[in-house]
């Protein structure tokens, strides 16, 4: 059995969020999932995975440039920083999405050119049908260890429950 703590070849538990970045309720996830990373560090990866609603106009455009943020290294701290002013999201559009590259300092030019070229279209399409495959039908939706947590209903004691699935996957290795 390995040690995840200091075996550096142990790979991370995985925890996959399906989200979507005009959502209400994902932003309320936000301090859970800072207080899973905080807690396990490199032990945990959270992935950040692309759920579009219908109903949020620049949620589409959102992922997209999330996946854009996340190939010029950045892609939680921008995804973050577009939940916590869903707002403004909602209010500018896909301008919001170029403010918010800038203010991190990313290309912003490469953010408009990939918003146009579609470069991140599969990407996005693909997370999407992932979701729709395993039964997500509402966001913040969580899968680790082949548990699906729905936080779209209440986030009221996922946080609790994640740990637990994760320190039963790190003691089981």
């Amino acid at each position: 059995m390995n040690d995840s703590t200091t075996d550096p070849t142990t790979p991370p538990v995985v925890l996959d969020v399906w989200c979507e970045l005009q959502c209400p309720d994902c932003r309320t996830a936000l301090e859970d999932l800072r207080a899973l990373r905080d807690h396990y560090g490199d032990r945990l990866e959270v992935r950040l995975r692309h759920f579009p609603l219908e109903k949020h106009p620049h949620a589409y455009a959102a992922a997209q440039a999330a996946e854009e943020a996340l190939a010029q290294g950045k892609g939680w701290p921008y995804a973050e920083e577009v939940l916590a002013r869903v707002e403004e999201l909602d209010a500018k559009g896909e301008a919001f999405l170029l403010e918010v590259a800038r203010g991190l300092g990313l290309d912003d030019e490469e953010f408009d050119t990939a918003l146009v070229d579609g470069r991140h279209l599969l990407a996005v399409d693909a997370d999407q049908a992932e979701g729709k495959a395993i039964g997500v039908t509402g966001t913040p939706t969580y899968v680790i260890g082949g548990e699906r947590l729905d936080g779209g209903k209440s986030q009221e004691g996922l946080r609790a429950r994640v740990e637990e699935i994760v320190d039963r996957l790190l003691a089981g290795r």
